[in-house]
């Protein structure tokens, strides 16, 4: 109860930073939309090149988005130097992963959300028909990014190259999910659509053990 007292509280905290500034939401929408558009003048919306480059474009534009994210995860609490504050706070160091790791995810989901209009305008795809798998596959695909993110993340933070640190460390840890999560959804947006349920499984057991380890090792990725 007190993990979840604790993740709740600090939750809200981010919830509230974020949605008072705005600084992150805005700039990762305004980001994604600009690959999106730049990614849309390379190929020829309608054809079939572009349905089969599509799902992978846009997986790319989340990892772009997410990059930007977990630059400044932990960034907040480094400049004001409440990290150990925050430690002593709470009964269980999780609750510090936990908090944040929603709440990119969340960030991450309703960036999404936003950016799913254009990316259906951009290549002429129809997405309506097979948005419940869709959504399910961006949700397990954000979460499992969201771990690894928040992760590194914290690890970095305290890094004199922190900027150049996450992405060399982000970047391989990811592959196995962006390469699962773009495959399943190309298949979603075929003309004759197939669900992989082979590749959500493994996207599902992918955010549990990555989840695990982060609970096991979360309270050493915080130490100086």
């Amino acid at each position: 109860m007190a993990l979840l007292s604790n993740t709740a509280t600090l939750l809200g905290k981010e919830l509230r930073t974020e949605f008072r500034s705005r600084e992150l939401l805005t700039t990762t929408s305004v980001f994604i939309l600009i690959v999106l558009v730049l990614f849309s003048f390379a190929t020829n919306p309608g054809t079939e090149e572009a349905r089969e480059f599509a799902p992978g474009l846009l997986w790319l534009a989340i990892l772009f988005a997410s990059s930007l994210m977990f630059q400044s995860c932990f960034l907040r609490e480094q400049t004001n130097d409440t990290l150990s504050s925050l430690r002593l706070a709470v009964s269980d160091p999780f609750a510090i992963f936990l908090a944040k790791l929603i709440a990119n995810t969340l960030f991450l989901l309703l960036t999404e959300a936003l950016m799913l209009p254009f990316f259906a305008v951009f290549y002429n795809i129809t997405l309506w028909s097979q948005l419940p798998i869709l959504s399910l596959v961006l949700l397990l695909g954000s979460f499992g990014i969201a771990i690894a993110g928040t992760a590194i993340s914290a690890i970095s933070a305290q890094a004199r190259m922190r900027e150049l640190l996450l992405p060399l460390l982000l970047l391989p840890l990811l592959t196995p999910v962006l390469v699962v999560s773009a495959t399943v959804t190309g298949s979603l947006l075929d003309r004759d659509p197939v669900v992989q349920w082979k590749g959500i499984a493994f996207l599902g057991v992918f955010d549990m053990i990555f989840l695990t380890a982060l609970w096991i090792f979360g309270q050493y990725f915080l130490e100086e």
